[in-house]
């Protein structure tokens, strides 16, 4: 069973907060980059739709907005896609406007429970080859890209991942996944690894 550790009031602290925006490889994303930290490191909160925001208030405020498709909030990051009628020239500076004053003036982020490390049976030592490989080679750069990747299981030779944030629906996940991501394992563990695809 899961434990549980409650992710209670976190906020930012009512100061100035500068923000500045890196687009990235999905065109329907764009990173709001905050100057301190958001999250704790190492978690991350994908909410895909406003119905799984209901314990993100910052993120229930964002999809308001009926451009809002998607929020995901990671370290010092937010990460928002957009629908595809609407130019991000056009609205950013909302988007950049709305979190900045939500954070001065030091609402709650979260107010949500999130789980702790569950204690599982050790991995084998294929699955800790593919998770040291996704923590030193691939998830930097994705987190650069605003998204996140998760490992979720590795079964017959098919490794499978979660892709969060910007990397959801991006038009080149498939091909980063295939000809990045899966070359890469193959690369490296050519006698275990036969492909790499994502959950759902």
């Amino acid at each position: 069973m899961l434990a549980h550790k409650r992710v209670d009031m976190l906020k930012a602290s009512p100061k100035n907060i500068h923000i500045y925006l890196e687009s990235n490889p999905n065109p329907n994303s764009l990173k709001f980059v905050l100057s301190e930290m958001l999250i704790p490191d190492g978690m991350s909160f994908d909410f895909p739709n406003a119905e799984s925001a209901k314990e993100a208030p910052l993120a229930q405020e964002l999809f308001e907005y009926p451009f809002v498709d998607r929020v995901f909030y990671m370290s010092n990051f937010i990460t928002v896609t957009k629908n595809e009628d609407t130019q991000w020239i056009e609205v950013q500076d909302t988007i950049k406007n709305h979190i900045k004053k939500f954070l001065e003036e030091g609402k709650l982020i979260l107010d949500i429970k999130a789980p702790a490390a569950a204690t599982q049976g050790e991995d084998s030592e294929t699955v800790q080859k593919i998770k040291t490989i996704l923590d030193e080679y691939i998830k930097p750069a994705v987190e650069q890209d605003g998204g996140a990747i998760t490992f979720h299981s590795f079964v017959n030779g098919v490794v499978t991942v979660t892709l969060q944030g910007s990397c959801s629906g991006c038009p080149s996940s498939t091909i980063t996944l295939k000809a990045g991501i899966e070359n890469l394992f193959k690369k490296m563990m050519p006698d275990e690894i036969q492909s790499v695809e994502a959950l759902g």
